[in-house]
């Protein structure tokens, strides 16, 4: 490590086997936490290379535990964090407004490392006990439309750096890796993302791999869409800029999708979208998102039909029906 760290301190950046190697030793245990700490630093001083981010990711998989559903059709919703924003957990939320519209959903999460509330802070919350049991996974798959990978259960390396991020408490490019990850690797993403750069990094990336992938990014800074602001768009088909109106939505304010001081906070938050009784801003955002999962999985579905199937996902209650289940069947 003392030499990649002095190799990296000179402005060189690691070969992809380089980047696969070190990554491995992360998952193995082989660096104490200062070295950790030192190393993902570098990254927040200079932007991370294809071949650096390729490589950290060759090796996560190579060491995940793999799960296989038989290549079922299903899309991870899922942003990088990292933002700042402290927002409730939108990207969670959507997942149980895409299954209640009737599609799968496999989402790869975490605990929050730079924000209150990550996606298994919220679902802990809720009294989930997370699984690597397949058979488990599949049926909440199966009855709920949702499975959910709690990221240290099937990645050593992400449990290995778990107390050091969230002693940073900073986002590092680890928030980078986890959507890359997903030890289902289902064809279908949604991905949201904190700068522009990360957008193209990811786009290049999915064609690459010959995954699905729609990635967002609100021009205010949020890695999801936020509406309130312009946001970015790119996919196979390239990128494109909306408005909140181009959508039929009002451009809300940042204070009313804040996701509040406590898991607690946002768990409540998270709770009255899929119930249908919180404020227009945090269902709007909701909905917009999955709107985009929806086209994502359905690339003959317009936007305006996406986003009826998700306010009736909604209104129906068959999201909120969704969550209840995937609770029901993951607090055994």
């Amino acid at each position: 490590m003392k030499e990649l760290l002095y190799k990296m301190f000179e402005h060189k950046n690691l070969k992809r086997e380089e980047a696969r190697d070190v990554m491995l030793n992360i998952a193995d245990g082989r660096y104490n936490d200062a070295q950790l700490s030192a190393f993902m630093t570098v990254f927040l001083m200079r932007s991370i290379t294809t071949d650096e981010l390729t490589g950290f990711r060759d090796a996560i998989l190579e060491r995940r535990l793999p799960v296989d559903f038989d290549n079922v059709k299903a899309i991870d919703i899922v942003g990088t964090g990292g933002d700042g924003k402290n927002t409730f957990n939108i990207s969670t939320a959507t997942c149980f407004v895409v299954a209640g519209a009737g599609e799968k959903v496999i989402k790869h999460g975490n605990y929050g490392a730079s924000s209150v509330s990550g996606a298994s802070n919220v679902l802990e919350h809720h009294g989930v006990k997370f699984t690597a049991d397949t058979d488990r996974l599949r049926r909440s798959l199966d009855e709920s439309g949702v499975c959910y990978l709690h990221a240290p259960f099937f990645s050593p390396a992400l449990k290995s750096v778990a107390p050091v991020r969230k002693s940073l408490a900073v986002r590092t490019f680890f928030n980078m890796l986890g959507p890359l990850v997903n030890p289902v690797r289902p064809r279908h993403q949604l991905l949201g993302v904190y700068n522009l750069k990360l957008m193209r990094l990811y786009n290049y990336i999915a064609q690459n791999e010959g995954i699905a992938c729609t990635v967002v990014h609100s021009l205010d800074g949020y890695d999801e869409i936020s509406l309130t602001s312009p946001f970015k768009v790119s996919d196979a088909r390239g990128e494109r800029l909306y408005t909140p109106a181009d959508l039929g939505f009002a451009t809300h304010a940042q204070s009313d999708i804040y996701g509040g001081e406590s898991v607690a906070d946002a768990a409540g938050i998270f709770d009255r979208v899929l119930g249908g009784t919180s404020n227009a801003a945090q269902r709007d955002c909701v909905v917009a998102n999955a709107a985009f999962a929806l086209t994502t999985l359905n690339s003959e579905m317009t936007l305006a039909e996406a986003r009826a199937r998700a306010e009736e996902s909604i209104d129906s209650g068959r999201a909120e029906h969704s969550f209840r289940k995937f609770v029901e069947i993951n607090s055994l």
